[in-house]
Formats: C-alpha cells, structure tokens, sequence
C-alpha cells in the first residue's frame, strides 16, 4: 500500500509540487486579469481626460505633450529604465535568458507597477500609444515575481510563469483567450512544451474568465457580419497584403536600434539628449494631429472603430498621420505599446485602399488591413488573424484575414528580417551584457576592446545591478528554459 500511495504521489495529477503550481498559475491568473481590467479602464479615463482638454482648446497640447513626454523620458532614465516602450521585448528577453539578475531587473513588482503608472501618464499626455504590451509585460512580472516567492525561483520553472504571464496578459487585455495562446506559441516561446500546454491553457482561460465575468461577452469593436465572396474581391488581399505588410515592415526596421545610418543618428540624439529629444517628439506628435479633425492620440482604439463602422468625417490621410504619430511616440523612448495604435494605423490604410477597390465593402477591406498592418509589425500571423477575429467578433473572414497576414508577414520580412519584438529583445540583451562587459573590463577581468565597440542600445536596456558577477555577461542569449 505504501508503494501504491508513494505512486499516486508522485503522479503529476496528486503531486503536491504540480497542485502548488497549478494554485499559483491560477491564482496568478486571476491578478493578472484584474489588473488588466483596472488598467484598461484607467487607460481610457487617461485618453478621456486629455480629450477633452484638448477639445476645449486643441493648443493645450502643444503644453501638455511635450511636457510629460520630457518628464517621463527623465523618471526612466534611471531604475524604472525597463518600463520604456511596449513590454513585450522585456518579457521575451527574460524568456530567454535563464539569468535571475536579468529576468529580476525587468520584472520584478516595481517595474510592474512603474509600467502602469507611466503608461497612463503617457496617455494622459495623449501619447499615441497601446495598454495590450503594457499589460503583457505586467502579467509576466506578476506570475514570475509569484513564482519566485513561493519556491519556482529555477530557472526552467520561472521560465514557465513569465509564459503563461505574458499570455494571461494578452488574453485579458483584448478579451481574447485564444489570441492570448496563440501569441505564447507563436511571439512568445517559438514552441509549445507539451507537459505544460495544459496549465498554460488553464491560465490563459482564468484571466479571460475574470475578464469575461467582469465585462461580459463583447467584441471591442463590436459584431460585423461582413464577408468577401471569392471573386474579384479577393484582390482586397493582395492589396492589403502588400500594402500594409510592407507599410509594417517599415515602420518595425524604424523603431529598431541602429548603430549607422538615420536609426543610428537618431538614437545617438536620444542617448545624448533624452529629455529634449522625447519633448521634441512630443511637440512632433501634436503639430501631425493639427492636421486631422480628432488628433492622433490615444490608443487609437476609438480611431480605428470609426473607420471600420464607415464613418464619414475620418481625415483620409488619418493612417499616414497616425503611422508617424506612433513613430514619434517610440522614439520617444517612453512606456506605452505598439499593438492598438497598429490597427488604427491598418484602418486608415485599408480606407485608402477601399477607394481604389470599388465593388468591395469597404468594412472588409478596413479589417483585412488592420490585421495585414498588424502582421506586418509584429510578424506574428497567426496571432494578428485571431485577434482581428476575436476583436470583431467574425468567423466569416477567416481564410481572407489569414491570407492577408500570411502576405504581409513576407512582405514584412523584405525591409525587416527579424521580428520586431524578438529583435528589441535581442538588443536588451546584448545591451545588458555590453554593460556587464564593461564592468569586467573596469576591474581589469575582460579585454577592454569588448567595451569599445560602438552600440546604439534599445532605450530600455535594463541597468545591471553593481553586484552582479563579471561572468554574468556569458549567459546565452539563445538559452531558453526546457
């Protein structure tokens, strides 16, 4: 009996070890999904109060923008560096190396909450700005930060949590459980281990259920019945495809770190400079939304479901604007995502495209751009197809939307060859080891040629703590946990 108890035991279904996980993945979950609820309704309050200061007088924003960009360029120039831009290249990275110096200065609770404060203050600033990275960055610095503090602080098991972190973030930003998995196998991971797709899927599941139970069963753009009979419709795929693929591969190879060229200089301003260069982005922010009837600012949320409802007072050149307007908010170097001012920047371009395509409903034309321009960004597909389905509550524009994002990922990949999160989380890492380089070199342990070599780093490469090992610049960037 004693061997048959210690069997049951140490089965997966009765390990006490594999209950504790499942407590704390679902335990997690459901923070993650509060917190994504409160942070999207706060968000919205942020966008509605600039709103309607700038509707009272639409000058106010030649104040209000450049300012907190300036001070928010100032708070993360020091500790709360990593809570600059979108979040999601900060949770790949720590995914990636299985360093606890380096997943601790990116997600610990203080980086977390910093990242939510300062996300509304941008918006608050009408930054033209997205929550969904933000949250996804929180979520995994909530399920890692839990983890580590009751017993999975290996590295393989805090691996496990920034994942399904990340995950449960998405889901319950968009209201798009399956969009939060997709996005754990396809940007996330690259992979899917087997022995933890199913607390994975359990946790993705919470977070959406508290979301689900909080905010009810909606679409965030709402229901669109709309389709796109095979015919001479389907050139809207190809349109949009190419178009809007490649409008996202520029827009990923701009907002990347570059050592020469116009990257390279802009980000040499930044390094030397940073409170001037974000004012200055802000005050280019602005003087684009003179030029529309509703300024560019904000998530863009509201943006994109006037064009896609068909309304006529949108400015025509509203996709190019906001493209730039999004440009300037990231070069900013202050937190706030990419993935929401995306779509409005894909609706304006497939309004433009649905006059040169007559016959075709200009509804599907503006989704099947909002996700082509959203796979062409984050060359993540799968993930652009199921959140564009989910967020307009349509099945019957599956194998279009899909054909679209497959199109604009390769069209995407001519002007950006690496996907634009795993590429700004590459460039984390290789900042945080350039530092830890310099550190050996300073006490005379590494050659000192390694420090010189020039490096324009992303602007949210964390700080090493002081007391980090010199050999802690050999960790792998291509480690993932097992």
């Amino acid at each position: 009996m004693a061997g048959r108890f210690q069997e049951l035991t140490d089965s997966d279904l009765f390990s006490p070890v594999q209950w504790r996980r499942r407590v704390l993945f679902w335990g997690g979950a459901v923070l993650v999904g509060l917190a994504a609820i409160g942070f999207a309704q706060a968000a919205d309050w942020a966008s509605d109060v600039f709103r309607r200061v700038v509707d009272h007088n639409r000058f106010w924003a030649f104040l209000i923008t450049p300012t907190i960009f300036a001070v928010l360029a100032w708070l993360t120039s020091g500790v709360l560096k990593p809570t600059r831009g979108s979040g999601i290249p900060q949770a790949i990275a720590a995914l990636k190396v299985e360093d606890e110096g380096f997943r601790q200065s990116l997600l610990s609770l203080r980086i977390a909450v910093g990242k939510m404060a300062l996300t509304l203050a941008a918006l608050l600033g009408g930054a033209s700005v997205g929550r969904e990275g933000p949250t996804v960055h929180v979520g995994a610095g909530l399920l890692y930060t839990l983890g580590r503090r009751f017993g999975f602080a290996e590295p393989a098991a805090a691996g496990r949590f920034i994942l399904a972190g990340a995950a449960a973030g998405l889901a319950a930003a968009f209201n798009t459980p399956l969009a939060g998995i997709v996005f754990a196998i396809e940007e996330m991971s690259g992979s899917f281990e087997h022995r933890m797709s199913g607390i994975l899927l359990t946790a993705v599941f919470v977070a959406g259920l508290v979301s689900l139970g909080i905010l009810g069963n909606y679409a965030y753009f709402g229901h669109f019945d709309i389709g796109l009979p095979l015919g001479k419709a389907w050139w809207a795929v190809l349109a949009t495809g190419i178009v809007c693929g490649l409008a996202g591969g520029l827009f990923a190879r701009l907002i990347l770190p570059s050592d020469t060229g116009f990257r390279g200089f802009v980000g040499r301003m930044r390094a030397r400079q940073p409170v001037a260069f974000a004012a200055a982005c802000g005050l280019a922010l602005v003087l684009l939304s003179q030029l529309t009837h509703t300024g560019l600012y904000g998530t863009g949320y509201a943006q994109a479901k006037d064009i896609l409802q068909g309304h006529s007072d949108t400015v025509m050149s509203v996709g190019v604007l906001k493209f730039f307007g999004n440009i300037a908010s990231y070069w900013a170097g202050i937190p706030g995502g990419i993935f929401s001012p995306a779509l409005a920047v894909g609706a304006g371009l497939g309004n433009n495209l649905s006059a040169m395509l007559p016959g075709v409903d200009t509804s599907a034309v503006v989704l099947l751009a909002m996700a082509g321009y959203l796979a062409g960004v984050t060359q993540a597909p799968l993930t652009a197809t199921v959140i564009s389905m989910e967020l307009t509550d349509n099945q019957q524009m599956v194998l279009p939307i899909m054909a679209t994002c497959l199109l604009a990922r390769a069209m995407s990949a001519l002007l950006s060859r690496k996907p634009v999160y795993r590429a700004l989380g590459d460039k984390l890492i290789e900042g945080y080891e350039a530092e830890l380089a310099r550190r050996a070199a300073e006490h005379g342990d590494a050659d000192e040629t390694v420090a010189e070599r020039p490096m324009v780093e992303d602007p949210a490469t964390p700080i090493p703590p002081a007391s980090d090992a010199p050999d802690a610049a050999a960790s792998s960037p291509d480690h993932r946990p097992s």
